[in-house]
């Protein structure tokens, strides 16, 4: 069994890359786009698997992506993580305007689309060609729930994340606002978007989180009867959690589950 793990980063030559780690089957279906996709980018040659894990802000998703990778790396696939945010083109404008708090509903759309734009152009894709699961901490979804809760356009957001790729698995970790809440509280504290101060201005940050996270909540149960999302209880211990994610997982690759990979070691 490889034990290679890889950087995270696609290197010059992904074929000889991919070499050193176990290839998963091909999926069943052919990758196909949300809507009328990239024209540049041919889809046929895509051997790897998209695996969206979505839910609310502050529910635990880098935490259980982070466990999820390290299993995968031990079973010896090849993986690439990637997230919200990430791209190297648009990333820091966009923590430069979140830091002043002036982004409007147009802005907030367009530069989360080029993110996830330029991390499936350069990140996503290569990944899949080279037979790599990669896993996304949020995705399209996320861009839909936040869209309905800022109430944009819904179909001009569908049509303008068209060149998004179809996951072959997204999982939802689903939880309550009470637990959502005081897990926020007890980490990083109350964040100015995560609290959805810009929708309520002049509001009790408590109040806006409850009020905005309550209305994501909401918004993700929809999208997850809409997409067939596999909801996991994320208010478990995150060992729990980690254990339901990795059967998920392994249905989806055809990876015999063990009684060491239902043991998960958190690093304190």
């Amino acid at each position: 069994m490889s034990n290679f793990a890889p950087t995270g980063k696609i290197s010059d030559n992904p074929k000889n890359l991919a070499s050193l780690f176990r290839i998963p089957a091909p999926p069943a279906r052919r990758k196909r786009y949300f809507g009328k996709g990239l024209p540049y980018m041919d889809l046929d040659d895509l051997r790897g698997y998209l695996v969206v894990v979505e839910g609310s802000d502050g529910v635990g998703r880098s935490t259980q992506i982070s466990l999820l990778k390290s299993w995968l790396q031990v079973k010896g696939f090849g993986v690439l993580e990637t997230g919200w945010t990430r791209s190297q083109l648009v990333g820091p404008t966009i923590d430069l305007a979140k830091a002043g708090h002036a982004m409007n509903n147009l802005t907030f759309n367009l530069l989360y689309a080029t993110d996830l734009a330029d991390r499936l152009e350069h990140e996503i894709i290569p990944g899949l060609r080279s037979g790599f699961v990669v896993l996304g901490d949020r995705y399209y979804y996320t861009a839909l729930a936040r869209a309905a809760v800022r109430r944009s356009e819904i179909d001009w957001v569908r049509s303008l994340y068209g060149f998004a790729i179809e996951p072959d698995l997204v999982v939802y970790l689903k939880v309550d606002m009470n637990t959502l809440f005081h897990r926020v509280i007890k980490s990083s504290g109350l964040n100015y978007w995560e609290a959805g101060m810009d929708q309520n201005p002049g509001c009790d940050p408590y109040e806006s989180f409850c009020r905005y996270q309550s209305k994501l909540i909401r918004q993700f149960n929809r999208l997850s009867r809409e997409f067939g999302f596999r909801a996991v209880d994320a208010r478990r211990p995150v060992e729990k959690v980690q254990v339901s994610l990795r059967r998920q997982v392994a249905a989806l690759l055809d990876i015999k589950m063990t009684r060491e990979d239902r043991e998960v070691r958190l690093l304190v």
